[in-house]
């Protein structure tokens, strides 16, 4: 599959990608719990008519799908990054204890500061996830041998363990167990304007940093010998490109919780069509995540209409078969 797709010249695979996208989000536009068509998102995105579905498609629907292409680009990309600097191909946010982190750190704000504003919320969000990474890779780090993909999935699922219980003890000892479930539970519901004027700037910042480290990264990925060889100054680079995940992880998860496996599929997925080098998986991970998202939040909205079927369950159905899959291969099934 790789060497015939490899043979479409990579402009033609990005207008393909745009235009799954584009399906994909008006598909998610007019399909919900209320009745719409076409013309009613159409008049939402370029008229100013104020009808009661208008408004609805407005206020209510049109964030909540701008934060599912935020956060679908931001785990992609974040994803494909983490695979990258590790060449560790189970490599994932919600793998690797970045995801739990932040949901520990939120849990703490929630408990200590219940007025704090949304800026704070994220804030402690990356501060969470940089403390999940240090102490993943740490823990990976301790035994000779360097960072196995394995021993490092292990580490992170014991950390994310971890920390999923310090945040849930909080909760009970705070009595605030319902609050951070709406948090953790990965979904999209009550998305307002004012958290993606917060939360947007960070996620375009992450991704446009990572489209430009997208040369370095590549030459990281086959090898750090070499990277060093053509004069790469490799610690800086790893070092921005761990702050962009942070940022990347930490702003998702204040936005919709815990999403785990999402930032492993998207890549595998992407190389199987666009090949090894960064500077075409960045984009189209980007691309790709964001209209995998609108699907996921689509099947969540309405597989069991009127009520939510949190967004987490439903990547976690597909992304666990998928996980399994390339254990199966080796890590090798799309590179």
């Amino acid at each position: 599959m790789n060497k015939k797709s490899n043979r479409l010249p990579f402009v033609y695979k990005l207008i393909l990608g745009m235009l799954v996208f584009i399906v994909a989000f008006f598909i998610a536009m007019v399909f919900g719990a209320a009745d719409t068509t076409v013309k009613d998102v159409w008049m939402a995105l370029t008229s100013h008519v104020k009808t009661d579905t208008v408004v609805m498609l407005r206020e209510l629907r049109l964030p909540r799908e701008v934060a599912a292409i935020m956060v679908g680009a931001g785990l992609a990309v974040s994803g494909a990054i983490m695979q990258g600097i590790t060449r560790n191909p189970l490599a994932d946010p919600g793998l690797l204890g970045l995801t739990a982190g932040a949901n520990a750190a939120l849990a703490f704000i929630l408990a200590l500061m219940p007025s704090a504003n949304y800026f704070t919320i994220m804030v402690a969000c990356f501060v969470g996830a940089a403390i999940g990474t240090v102490m993943v890779f740490g823990i990976g780090a301790m035994k000779r041998g360097g960072f196995s993909p394995f021993r490092i999935v292990l580490a992170g699922a014991a950390i994310s363990a971890f920390l999923e219980a310090v945040a849930k003890g909080i909760g009970l000892y705070f009595k605030i167990s319902k609050d951070i479930s709406m948090w953790t539970a990965g979904g999209l519901m009550g998305t307002t304007w004012g958290q993606l004027q917060v939360i947007t700037p960070f996620i375009i910042i992450g991704v446009l940093v990572a489209l430009l480290l997208s040369r370095q990264l590549t030459i990281l990925s086959l090898n750090q010998d070499l990277a060093v060889g053509l004069g790469q100054k490799t610690t800086q680079v790893k070092a921005i490109l761990f702050v962009v995940i942070i940022m990347l992880a930490g702003a998702s998860v204040a936005l919709v919780g815990n999403i785990a496996f999402f930032g492993l599929m998207i890549p595998h997925i992407v190389r199987a069509f666009v090949g090894t080098d960064y500077r075409l998986i960045l984009p189209m991970s980007a691309i790709l995540g964001s209209a995998f998202m609108l699907v996921a939040d689509t099947v969540g909205r309405t597989i069991n209409a009127p009520y939510e079927t949190p967004i987490a369950a439903v990547v976690a159905i597909m992304g666990l078969p998928f996980f399994l899959f390339i254990v199966k291969k080796g890590g090798q099934a799309y590179s």
